[in-house]
């Protein structure tokens, strides 16, 4: 089951419309609660901030064909409902307005009035606000502050910002690790320090307001090791690798007390390994070090690990706790590749390793370059998805999926896809509320 979440004034009049003046009552009037003869519908309720979106509904009844349809908005702070597009309905009584890209930034309310008093009911528009967030130090060492900076958009000066880690197996295990507040220009900068070593999924979280509903930002991976024992390294040839990726893992033996000076060549070393929340086992054949001290071990994760090398003969000596994250192995498909405003398309890909019942979200990069939530579910029994999803206005966009990491594995995108959208779709061929 999947969800969507969590424009330049520029009406188009796409069925023969004619913009004329409205009746001044018609925008003081209270809004209406109930249809009366006209339905009205959108493409993407919610949507997030920027995203287009297509308005249509029918006129009922007799000479429902050719007759003047007017859409009225009201935006926080605006007491009244004001005119923003006229239209004219097709011979079957059928009309759509279109809100391009950039118009539709914040929550909002919609309804249309038509001929010898018929309305729509009002339509509340939820907008979730676009959060981002970034660190220049993806890799870090614990004790040591750590910046994440980012954005909300629109602009929220002087509201408040949550940094929150995933640590469930399923992806949507979400808590609250450090705060902070936007500026006047509605960036923030939130500091903090990590105490244990690990591999963690990161977001900014905005709780909403009377503006926007929450938002929140694509997920940052931070890698935090230990403080190394000087006397004894351990390094990964990277901090984070795709599933079933070769890993390497090496250091340098030095003896007890010297960082100079190698251990004995032929000393007999052991690669242990764990998994989250597992136990340690030896993950490899023990091995001697070089003269330089030096010894390096092979290693295919396909999930996040941690690892420690240690002496075998007494007394033994261990290095500090190495962390590697392991993305996932994550494909993507679309049908079609051109579709109409409105009409849906279809996403659909798998995960590997298996993460059945595990939390997948589709994205949209937007006018911005940043890629935002618009779908979200979870993965089938067969470590699988399907999303279905419409676009609102004519262009080209790119979609891909993401999946949030966690104490398994770290986050990862699919490759993007590319979707053209080159007309509208007939809203006769669109849902209607009865």
């Amino acid at each position: 089951m999947f969800t969507r979440l969590s424009t330049r004034s520029l009406v188009v009049t796409l069925l023969g419309a004619i913009v004329l003046a409205a009746p001044s009552a018609a925008s003081a009037a209270p809004h209406p609660h109930h249809n009366r003869g006209l339905t009205i519908a959108t493409t993407t309720n919610p949507l997030v901030a920027g995203e287009g979106v297509l308005i249509y509904g029918r006129l009922q009844g007799f000479d429902s064909g050719g007759q003047r349809v007017l859409l009225f908005h009201r935006i926080n702070p605006a007491a009244s409902f004001s005119l923003i597009g006229v239209t004219r309905t097709n011979a079957a009584g059928y009309y759509e307005f279109v809100r391009t890209e950039g118009i539709v930034n914040s929550n909002r309310n919609w309804y249309v009035v038509g001929p010898g008093g018929t309305h729509s009911h009002t339509l509340h528009e939820l907008v979730s606000a676009i959060v981002t967030l970034s660190t220049a130090n993806p890799t870090s060492t614990t004790g040591q502050a750590v910046d994440f900076t980012g954005t909300v958009f629109p602009a929220h000066p002087n509201e408040r910002v949550l940094l929150q880690e995933q640590d469930s197996s399923s992806g949507d295990g979400w808590h609250t690790i450090a705060s902070g507040r936007t500026d006047p220009t509605s960036a923030f900068n939130i500091a903090t320090k990590f105490k244990l070593a690990g591999s963690y999924t990161l977001r900014a979280y905005f709780p909403g307001d009377p503006r926007n509903i929450a938002g929140q930002s694509d997920p940052v991976t931070l890698t935090v090791q230990q403080q190394q024992n000087a006397s004894f390294t351990i390094n990964a040839s990277a901090a984070v690798i795709a599933a079933a990726q070769p890993e390497t893992i090496s250091g340098i033996l030095y003896s007890a007390g010297s960082t100079t000076t190698p251990e004995p060549a032929a000393t007999e070393v052991t690669l242990y390994g764990k998994q989250h929340r597992g136990t340690w086992q030896p993950l490899a054949t023990t091995t001697t070090t070089a003269a330089t001290g030096a010894y390096s071990f092979s290693q295919t994760p396909i999930h996040n690990m941690v690892y420690i090398v240690k002496t075998t003969d007494p007394p033994t000596q261990e290095t500090a706790e190495l962390f590697v994250g392991v993305q996932d192995g994550l494909t993507i498909n679309e049908t079609p590749a051109t579709v109409d405003v409105g009409a849906p398309v279809t996403v659909s890909g798998t995960v590997t390793p298996d993460h059945t019942g595990h939390v997948v979200n589709l994205q949209r990069l937007n006018q911005s370059g940043d890629w935002v939530d618009v779908a979200t579910g979870s993965l089938n029994s067969s470590s699988g998805y399907s999303f279905s999803y419409a676009f609102g206005q004519l262009g080209t966009f790119q979609l891909r999926v993401q999946i949030p990491g966690g104490p398994y594995n770290v986050a990862v995108a699919s490759t993007p896809v590319s979707v053209d959208v080159s007309a509208v779709a007939p809203a006769n061929t669109l849902p209607l509320p009865s």
